[in-house]
């Protein structure tokens, strides 16, 4: 198993910048990749980044591109999430979500929730207008 523990939400004005981080520990070795997903009550959850743990290949939804920067620390097993330039529609709980087991992570497949087995609890992110 893996488990996931998300961390460095809160509440800022629009233009301001915000890091999270997200600690991945147990059998992490066995997940290809890390994602950050947001949801809205009401709204699907929607991937927002991703991030190959070996390769460092990223994917970013065209929302944040050019805003949001994903990384990580392999030996940590640390991921990192910099949101620079926040628009109040980026207002949402953020999720870090490592792959599932053994799977061939890539492809469209990275952007459905059901590829992720382990979830952290999520991070309350609110940017004001």
């Amino acid at each position: 198993q893996v488990q996931v523990v998300e961390s460095g939400g809160g509440l800022v004005q629009a233009g301001d910048s915000l890091t999270l981080s997200c600690a991945a520990s147990g059998r992490t070795v066995s997940t290809r990749g890390m994602a950050w997903f947001r949801q809205n009550p009401g709204k699907e959850r929607e991937l927002v980044a991703a991030i190959w743990w070996i390769e460092g290949n990223t994917y970013y939804a065209d929302s944040v591109k050019g805003r949001f920067t994903v990384s990580r620390d392999y030996a940590k097993k640390l991921v990192y999430l910099q949101m620079n330039t926040l628009k109040p529609e980026d207002t949402a709980v953020y999720y870090c979500a490592a792959a599932k087991e053994y799977s061939d992570y890539g492809g469209s497949a990275i952007k459905d929730p059901g590829e992720y087995d382990y979830w952290g609890q999520g991070t309350q992110v609110t940017v004001s207008s």
